[in-house]
């Protein structure tokens, strides 16, 4: 979710980006560990920014300020985890205000802590419990990408419902979310699919190093048969 630059008033979009920064911040050591003891993880954080970027910036009118569109934050997060995907969002999201004109400087910690922290966090969680309980990764990153865009549906609602709260907080959240989700439920489900689809790619392309990251179980690793 994008909100378009100006949108917000000046006291909320410095809240969110105190919120932003020390996680961004966080995730940066993160990848500069994670890079220097898997080197060939560079590859995969590419692919998950470009993923990003692509899926993120093909909006559809949602509502005035906003716009609705995949947010292609599922894939970085389970290979990554929240905090690099915070700073993969943080590189896409600036891009696409300068180059795009789609959301904004001003905006940027609101539309990071929504599409690139806490979606993620909340498909992270999923994506852990998935594993823990032995599900099938393609499954699990099914249920990933899906609840990672919805949940950043969720997170900019409340963000626009605590700047413009009329005539009520829950009010204004719930038209907000209620105006966001014909469009996004669907978005996120052809989101889920398209995710599994790179994430077989991976699979198949590279098991050795995502069960080194700790990301699959091994009984998902291809054999030679298949």
């Amino acid at each position: 979710m994008h909100i378009m630059e100006g949108f917000l008033p000046p006291l909320w979009c410095l809240v969110w980006y105190i919120i932003m920064i020390p996680i961004v911040g966080y995730g940066i050591y993160q990848i500069k560990k994670i890079t220097e003891e898997y080197p060939e993880t560079k590859a995969l954080l590419a692919v998950s920014g470009a993923f990003m970027f692509v899926l993120s910036s093909l909006k559809m009118p949602s509502v005035t300020g906003s716009c609705s569109h995949p947010c292609g934050n599922g894939l970085g997060v389970a290979l990554f985890g929240p905090a690099i995907t915070g700073v993969l969002a943080t590189i896409v999201l600036i891009f696409q205000a300068l180059l795009l004109a789609h959301g904004g400087i001003t905006t940027l910690g609101a539309n990071c802590v929504s599409m690139g922290i806490v979606g993620p966090f909340v498909g992270w969680l999923i994506y852990k419990a998935c594993l823990k309980g032995n599900v099938n990764t393609k499954v699990a990153i099914f249920l990933t990408a899906f609840m990672a865009d919805i949940m950043t549906y969720f997170v900019t609602s409340v963000q626009l419902a605590l700047a413009f709260p009329v005539p009520n907080f829950g009010t204004a959240f719930a038209k907000f979310f209620i105006i966001f989700m014909p469009t996004q439920i669907p978005l996120g489900i052809a989101e889920g699919l398209l995710t599994v689809i790179i994430w077989n790619g991976l699979l198949a392309y590279k098991p050795e190093l995502l069960e080194k990251l700790h990301i699959i179980n091994p009984k998902d690793i291809p054999s030679g048969d298949d």
